[in-house]
């Protein structure tokens, strides 16, 4: 892929067979949209138009930066980005390289906020909320930079040296939950990012091992539970797929489900 700008690949599930993760060959067309996001109903539910043809299409994470420069900056001085979406969908991964992309406009990274950094351990999922608002969010608001403590999943406790948010262009904040309605107001760009249920969670155990196992689904339920109330995919300004087959440049592009 040699060229930057507008899309350039475009395929629909229910003309061309694009297939996702162990979906059959020969699957029907209504079938290969519900195998294409994980055979879940409730799954399926975080994405919208699931019950008709899904059309991916690539586009460069260069492009998608000057779309965000191009907007307003709703807090504050600030364009805030959030990256939603499931555990181990590829929300980090996503927002790393949309900060990687932003670094050339901006002569350098903009800061990225992780949500899981500022969770009290597992049972803080969405409660962690007043910690970033009060701490990153509210200071950005009047043009102050912000700070927040930083949790050690390890020693189970915040670590007494605070991580500091200057007063940028964008901020990404990125997790479960970014994109929660409470501050769509305020976002210039809201992203959900998914991928099949069991992918997700053949992630996780690969990254933190299977003794998290017990968590974890407590954690799916909870975030399934989220996402239905908050309707976050719904209204995202852009849906990413965290686990295309087609081929492409990952460090350069990105897969938008529409």
């Amino acid at each position: 892929m040699a060229h930057l700008g507008p899309p350039i690949g475009m395929i629909d599930t229910d003309r061309q067979g694009y297939r996702g993760v162990d979906e059959p060959e020969s699957i029907t067309p209504p079938a290969a949209v519900a195998a294409y996001f994980g055979h879940a109903p409730r799954e399926a539910a975080l994405n919208p138009g699931t019950g008709g043809p899904t059309v991916a299409v690539v586009e460069a994470y260069a492009e998608l930066a000057r779309r965000v420069l191009a907007g307003p900056a709703r807090l504050g001085r600030t364009r805030l980005v959030a990256v939603d979406g499931p555990s181990g969908a590829g929300k980090s991964r996503f927002a790393a390289r949309l900060a990687d992309a932003l670094a050339g406009p901006l002569g350098g990274r903009p800061p990225v906020v992780h949500t899981d950094d500022l969770l009290d351990g597992w049972d803080d999922q969405v409660t962690f909320w007043p910690r970033l608002d009060e701490g990153v969010l509210a200071p950005l608001r009047v043009g102050e930079p912000g700070a927040y403590g930083r949790y050690s999943w390890v020693r189970q406790c915040f670590l007494p040296r605070p991580v500091s948010v200057p007063v940028a262009p964008v901020l990404v904040v990125e997790g479960v939950s970014a994109a929660r309605a409470v501050v769509r107001p305020e976002l210039t760009l809201a992203v959900f990012v998914t991928a099949p249920a069991s992918l997700r969670l053949a992630r996780a155990v690969a990254r933190d091992g299977p003794e998290i196992l017990p968590e974890l689904r407590r954690w799916h339920d909870g975030e399934r539970a989220h996402f239905a109330v908050d309707e976050t995919a719904t209204h995202a300004d852009l849906l990413v797929d965290g686990a295309p087959t087609l081929p492409y440049d990952a460090d350069r592009y990105y897969v938008r489900l529409r």
